[in-house]
């Protein structure tokens, strides 16, 4: 490996680097706006300027030096901290230095490096420039006068989201950012140039002038609005959440998170369980606990155990699926099912249902066919980075499937299952590149299974799996659905699937856990809703138990890949709700079939030893077992009807999200865009 000297310390390091990344080897901060590891270089703020030898006797900007061998880098002499405070002070000569005003503040670039390298006064005194307001969403607010034009927000939406919206216009004195046709930027990843932006000019429209960072406590958890499972950072003050940011986590999402992830949180304190309700004469009154477990208990004693079932919903925790299974189980019911949407998958063997070459590993595919999936929509960070693969040249893509915008260009197989099982005998470019693919892989969505001839398509696709020898990988949607599985969340024999309880007449007693995608017009049976919203659940419920949301308990989650990822308390639950295992509990012991744990931790002791998959925390084998695509799926007839994306609306996917008033707002202005769009 090559050798630098930096500051006089030999260090080595790997070819291509720059300097400033060797200097950071040495342990030397440098100072920078513009540049960013995760975005193309710039080298437009000049912040970052060092010393090298040899070369010309000025300072260079270290992001945009390639580092060489023998190289001598100084970055705390004389001429570079002159250079660095001119530049420093060139930069705030048209800021407005609105700091006590500004939602940036404490949480400001400009602001820390102001601190070292700025002045206590001004040289200038002309009048400073003003820029006009940008209007891009109901979630990102502009003060562009603030705007250093380092371009970070300009080359994350075209590098990274692939929607080039934002760009600079203008030169001199006039440049300034904009979104050219001022209107909303439409990119499912937009927020997260506002954690990218070093100053002000990019801020949170939904959170302004809330709360200070000092003021709010900060808890490190996972997210469940997909079933990536992205390392997130919940922020709360007092008994409310205010923001969720992103945490860097390299093997899931980098450091980018959503925007429903990031703005959904609205949705958790409104339309809020706060208590337990009873339905009397058609309509629900408030009720005690002990009146609602009492209800409870006299209809699931009086119901024959084939006459109960239970459904999981999509954002329930492995803590809870585990309580139901012990309790409903012991009863001697059959009919549990963590899959609403009525996936043909579940029972067998654990790597096929899982994305077995993980997330950070399809940066390693060659060739990827996608088959009735929307990455875009249902998991943008992933769709980031099979487009950073594929701007890499290094990826070529085939769909099979709804012919959307994914950010990138795709081979067009087909619409539906006839393209899939045609597939074998198919010709073109696309099937040569398979053909010779050294790593080739397919991602099967959550909603080409969920169809009446999901169990065919299975089968279809494992068999081109096997055919390829593609990396066998699912892509789900719900962030309890892996999780599920795992425990066997499924009808037992003689069970009945989701689909079949809902049905009139097939279930005297339904236990709803936070399960609100579902048609429950036609059941006629008795409806126990435990959640967190007045959504489709409880609209039908005879009796509501107020449950906690994913931010107020400490959970277990497993995402797509198989990670088993802990999610912990921010804020606790509101009014009367309790932790939802704690009221199974609690309904065990009303039904005198006592589960055998009273704390969290005990019933965690339990879920380990009897599936010890769940006590790897943050854990994906780097090499899954074999799976035997054979044994996927069932024969049948495919449908000659096209796939369809598994999210109907990215941004009204589950309860929290559409009780959020931004996630309405950012619904409506897609459904808007999609209209003009199809004109």
């Amino acid at each position: 490996m090559p050798i630098a000297k930096v500051d006089g310390v030999e260090v080595e390091f790997e070819a291509g680097m720059n300097v400033l990344q060797v200097a950071e080897l040495a342990g030397k901060e440098i100072p920078r706006f513009c540049y960013h590891e995760r975005l193309s270089i710039a080298g437009n703020c000049r912040m970052c300027l060092v010393e090298v030898k040899p070369g010309p006797p000025k300072p260079q900007a270290s992001c945009a030096l390639p580092a060489a061998e023998n190289m001598e880098i100084f970055t705390d002499t004389p001429m570079v901290k002159k250079a660095r405070r001119g530049v420093m002070e060139f930069l705030l000569i048209n800021h407005p230095l609105d700091c006590p005003i500004c939602d940036q503040g404490g949480e400001c670039d400009l602001q820390d490096q102001a601190m070292g390298y700025g002045r206590d006064d001004s040289r200038y005194a002309d009048n400073k420039r003003a820029v006009e307001e940008k209007f891009m969403g109901p979630l990102i607010k502009t003060v562009m006068t603030r705007c250093i034009q380092c371009t970070r927000c300009v080359r994350f939406i075209t590098e990274v989201a692939g929607v080039p919206e934002i760009g600079l216009i203008s030169r001199g004195e006039d440049v300034e950012i904009t979104t050219y046709l001022d209107k909303a930027v439409m990119s499912e990843l937009s927020a997260n140039i506002i954690d990218l932006c070093p100053v002000g000019a990019l801020t949170s429209k939904p959170y302004a002038f809330n709360a200070r960072p000092w003021e709010l406590k900060k808890t490190e958890s996972v997210d469940v609005m997909d079933a990536l499972g992205s390392a997130i950072r919940v922020d709360a003050r007092g008994a409310a959440v205010l923001r969720v940011l992103p945490r860097t986590n390299e093997a899931i999402n980098e450091e980018w998170i959503s925007d429903k992830t990031r703005y959904a949180v609205d949705g958790l304190a409104r339309q809020r369980l706060d208590r337990p309700f009873l339905r009397e004469g058609g309509r629900l009154r408030a009720a005690s606990w002990a009146e609602a477990f009492d209800a409870v208990a006299a209809k699931l004693q009086a119901a024959s155990p084939d006459r109960i079932g239970v459904i999981a919903g999509d954002l329930q925790d492995a803590e809870s699926m585990k309580a139901a299974l012990d309790l409903f189980g012991g009863m001697g019911v059959k009919s549990l099912d963590c899959r609403q949407d009525g996936m043909a998958l579940g029972g067998g063997q654990r790597e096929s249902w899982l994305l077995n070459s993980t997330i950070q590993g399809l940066e390693d595919a060659d060739v990827i066919l996608l088959v009735g999936t929307n990455p875009r929509l249902e998991a943008p960070v992933l769709n980031a980075r099979l487009r950073k693969r594929w701007m890499a040249g290094a990826l070529r893509i085939g769909v099979i499937g709804e012919a959307a915008d994914l950010t990138y260009q795709y081979d067009y197989l087909g619409a539906g299952p006839a393209a899939l099982s045609g597939l074998g005998k198919a010709k073109g470019a696309f099937m040569d590149v398979l053909q010779a693919a050294k790593a080739p892989a397919i991602i099967v969505g959550a909603g080409a299974l969920s169809r009446a001839d999901g169990a065919a398509v299975l089968q279809a696709a494992a068999g081109v799996a096997k055919a390829f020898n593609m990396g066998w990988n699912l892509l789900h949607t719900a962030a309890s659905r892996v999780g599920g599985l795992d425990l066997g969340f499924v009808p037992a024999d003689g069970g009945k699937t989701a689909g079949e309880l809902v049905a009139k007449g097939g279930a005297d007693v339904l236990i709803l856990l936070g399960a609100d995608e579902l048609d429950l017009s036609r059941t006629d049976a008795f409806v126990v809703y435990l959640g967190t919203h007045g959504d489709a659940g409880a609209h039908r419920a005879d009796v509501i138990l107020p449950g906690a949301a994913y931010t107020e308990k400490n959970g277990l989650y497993v995402n797509t890949e198989g990670r088993v990822q802990m999610g912990l308390r921010a804020v606790y639950p509101k009014g009367e709700a309790k932790e939802d295992w704690a009221i199974l509990r609690a309904l065990s012991e009303r039904l005198g079939a006592k589960l055998p744990y009273d704390t969290l931790d005990q019933l965690r002791a339990k879920l380990f030893a009897d599936h010890p998959t769940f006590g790897r925390i943050d854990y994906v084998p780097s090499t899954p077992g074999a799976i035997d695509l054979g044994a996927l799926g069932a024969k049948g007839p495919l449908s000659d009807a096209p796939f369809a994306g598994s999210a109907r609306s990215f941004y009204l996917t589950n309860p929290v999200a559409r009780a959020s008033v931004t996630m309405a707002e950012c619904a409506s202005l897609a459904s808007s865009a999609t209209k003009i769009a199809a004109e």
